[in-house]
Order: structure tokens, then sequence, then C-alpha cells
């Protein structure tokens, strides 16, 4: 299975912004495909876990450093 991987920059963005900038991204995207956001929205942790399971995708992994934080959801 072919997997692609877009990167999502909206560090500096404040909410709703990033999940704003999530929802149109994910959407030109194909079921299986990752999305890597990267934030500095410390809010967008919550935020983004709860609207990628509310709309049946998946958070793989998320990690935080030097006040970024990234995540990576596959589509569903």
């Amino acid at each position: 299975m072919n997997m692609s991987t877009t990167v999502l920059d909206v560090k500096g963005m404040a909410c709703p912004m990033p999940i704003i900038k999530t929802k149109k991204s994910i959407q030109e995207l194909n079921s299986g495909d990752v999305l890597e956001v990267q934030t500095t929205d410390q809010g967008a942790v919550a935020d983004l876990s709860a609207w990628a399971k509310s709309g049946g995708h998946e958070v793989v992994d998320h990690k935080e450093e030097d006040g970024v934080i990234t995540f990576w959801i596959r589509k569903g």
C-alpha cells in the first residue's frame, strides 16, 4: 500500500485555525494517507485528538519538541 505523508505547518496560529487548516488539508488526502501537523498551540493537543477521533481518523503519534507539537494523523 502506498502511503504518503503531507506536512501542514500551522505554527504560530491560534485556535481554531490549526483545526480549520487540518480539516481542509485532510479532505485533500486519500484514505490511509498521513497528515503531519506542526503547531505551537498547546490547545491543539486536545482539540486535534478529539477532532481526529470524531472524524474517524487515527492519531498515529505525536511529540513535543522545543515548543512545537507534531501530530501524525492517518486519514480514515
